[in-house]
């Protein structure tokens, strides 16, 4: 059959996303990807140089996805496929493009880990993620904010005259345009990936790019890539070259011979072909590989210990399979970051379909000699030198304009495109998708100032780039701008002003406690926690008096103030204040997870050991736990000598 591509609606058992966390996030979510500053001495010079290369230091202007839960119902899931005779694909375009499904015909088998819901977890840069399938990660590093965000899907003509799908998107950490074409030719095994990242700006940006493919995870898979030494992360802050398969006496080349969650970025010679393999037990399975821009191969692994598969069950359903994760990066690792210079792009192919090879030869002891079946299993199945032919076919294409819209995705391009003027031949981004959060801005662009609300709400996002900062500073200075200007001037690091800036909308504000927490932010991280909590519980208190209804922005705004100023009250000590504000907290919002597990801390904190305890007996599900969190584990050791019980057991490394 020809290729074809079409629209379609996935059924899943699904929880909502949720409103966005109103409050500006002026500082990064905990990220466990982080070095500390001794271990980067042993690195080579050009890793330990990206590692230092512009690290995140807000996730501005993106807004953080924590708003929601556990509870699943049938939800319908918009969806793309393309197939041939060999291969079908399904891709969720309003969930970052993930391709859900890769599914090989002739053999009737699934390639990749397929999630049998949808269910958000804090493992993005800005909370909300969900595992499976192959996700698209670029940003910085971590799980790409995009996760479970639209991006805009069209057919375009494909390099064989048939048709492709594209997927782009503005992506807004680093200011960047990129898109993913899905190339199917009519009698490939294979799925081509065409990616493109552009820096429209007369500025470096720095890039990072790595494809995430979960497979599936069973006693006897096993990852294989041309590599025999790997750096090691594991959740302990330090970055070690180990040998390839064996580490500590372990194959650490089967995902489940681990007994804690870990990254093996291999070291994969310039010279050689980039791939990767996840092989089942009959020497059968998935294959990822790509031109040589691509370079980095990492594998990531659970592990079989007690948090590991506590993890593996909270991201899908208990009695499903668990998962793996193989990914291909622009690094070496992923905690790099590359230089894209003013006007240029990075652009590379990926493919992605089945491999056989001699199950006894995948197995065996030789490592060499396994490398060496995978290689020559792939040669054949498809040449390195038709991946290179496919990319040089494919590169003429990628400035091919959309033929038919699939899906629509932000306005923040638009406006972008709007600002600069800037021309993107393949990836349009139209004005007509500007949306209500983009319409104040585009007033500012045109009026030079701001629009003045309405009514009565949760200020709109802001946006921190040089030409939009100098936009606000020109401007009216009423307080929303100064409001705007501050957190943009937050986002250049240059703090001080930003405080300025907000000290002067307070003055003359009708709505106060977007500033007051703003201030309370810059004094805790200026060293002032006594004055951040005054701050913070001032903030609580405007928000009370001014909140208008129970919608889902008042909702939203009132939990995540009222969060971080229990937190804060609590870090100095001022217990009786905590209370009064959980005391005024909706009881909607006091039964979440998250706000259990802040009562018990309240408990603690006032001596009531006994009653913090019940609330672990009667039993809650924190629905945003940080990836790497340790808070369940440091609060039960306060009410108990025993181990964590297994529901509450996250942890990523070996306890102290």
């Amino acid at each position: 059959m020809a290729t074809t591509v079409r629209r379609t609606v996935l059924t899943l058992p699904a929880a909502p996303v949720g409103a966005a966390n109103p409050l500006p996030a002026l500082r990064p979510l905990d990220e466990v990807h982080v070095l500390d500053e001794h271990a980067k001495r042993d690195l080579p010079r050009d890793m330990a140089r990206q590692i230092g290369y512009e690290p995140l230091r807000t996730l501005l202007p993106v807004r953080i996805l924590d708003g929601y839960g556990r509870d699943r119902a049938p939800a319908e899931l918009d969806a793309i496929v393309i197939e041939n005779d060999r291969l079908r694909a399904t891709v969720l375009p309003g969930l970052g493009g993930r391709i859900h499904s890769l599914h090989h015909k002739p053999t009737d088998r699934e390639l990749l880990y397929v999630n049998p819901v949808f269910q958000p977890a804090d493992f993005a840069l800005n909370g909300a993620w969900f595992s499976g399938g192959i996700e698209w990660n670029i940003g910085a590093t971590g799980h790409t904010a995009l996760s479970c965000a639209p991006l805009h899907a069209a057919v375009v003509p494909a390099p064989d005259g048939g048709e492709m799908v594209r997927l782009w998107e503005w992506e807004r950490l680093r200011d960047l345009p990129f898109q993913v074409d899905l190339w199917l030719p009519a009698d490939s095994d294979f799925l081509h990936v065409g990616v493109r990242i552009r820096n429209p700006h007369e500025r470096t940006a720095p890039v990072y790019w790595w494809s995430n493919i979960a497979v599936e995870e069973h006693p006897r898979t096993r990852v294989v890539a041309p590599a025999d030494e790997a750096w090691y992360f594991g959740y302990e802050r330090t970055l070690r070259r180990v040998p390839v398969p064996e580490f500590r006496d372990v194959d650490r080349t089967y995902p489940l011979r681990s007994e804690f969650p870990g990254d093996y970025f291999y070291e994969v010679p310039a010279p050689a072909r980039k791939w990767i393999a996840s092989l089942d037990e009959d020497g059968r399975g998935l294959v990822q590989t790509s031109t040589d821009l691509l370079r980095g191969r990492k594998l990531f692994v659970w592990g079989a210990g007690r948090g590991g598969r506590r993890w593996q069950e909270w991201l899908t359903e208990p009695g499903t399979v668990g998962y793996a994760e193989i990914q291909a990066g622009l690094a070496r690792t992923q905690l790099e970051h590359v230089r894209l210079e003013p006007g240029e792009e990075f652009s590379w192919l990926e493919s992605y379909g089945p491999l056989a090879a001699d199950a006894g030869t995948v197995h065996g002891d030789n490592w060499p000699a396994a490398v060496a079946e995978v290689e020559q299993k792939l040669a054949r199945a498809l040449p390195r030198s038709a991946v290179d032919a496919a990319y040089e076919a494919w590169r003429p294409s990628a400035d091919a304009e959309p033929a038919r819209t699939l899906a629509v995705g932000s306005g923040w391009g638009a406006l972008e495109a709007l600002r600069s003027g800037v021309k993107l031949p393949g990836t349009p981004f139209d004005e007509s998708t500007i949306g209500d959060e983009q319409v104040p801005w585009r007033e500012l662009l045109t009026t030079g100032a701001l629009p003045q609300p309405r009514r009565v709400a949760p200020p709109g996002p802001s946006l921190v780039s040089p030409a939009w900062r100098d936009m606000l500073e020109t401007a009216p200075a009423d307080p929303l701008t100064e409001y705007h200007l501050g957190v943009a001037q937050w986002h250049a690091d240059d703090r001080a002003q930003a405080v300025r800036s907000w000290e002067r909308g307070l003055e003359l504000a009708p709505s106060r406690w977007p500033l007051l927490r703003c201030l309370a932010v810059a004094d805790q991280e200026g060293g002032h926690p006594e004055r951040a909590a005054e701050r913070w519980l001032d903030a609580f208190d405007d928000l009370c008096q001014e909140r208008r209804d129970d919608g889902e922005g008042w909702t939203a705004a009132t939990a995540a103030l009222g969060r971080e100023a229990i937190e804060a009250l609590l870090a100095v000590g001022r217990t009786a204040d905590a209370r009064s504000v959980w005391a005024r907290l909706r009881p909607r919002v006091q039964e979440r997870g998250r706000f259990r597990l802040i009562h018990a801390r309240l408990l603690v904190a006032e001596g009531l050991l006994d009653e913090a305890r019940a609330i672990f007996d009667a039993g809650f599900e924190v629905a945003d736990l940080r990836e790497g969190s340790e808070v369940l584990n440091e609060v039960w050791a306060r009410l108990a000598d025993g181990p964590v019980p297994d529901a509450y057991e996250y942890r990523m490394r070996p306890g102290s």
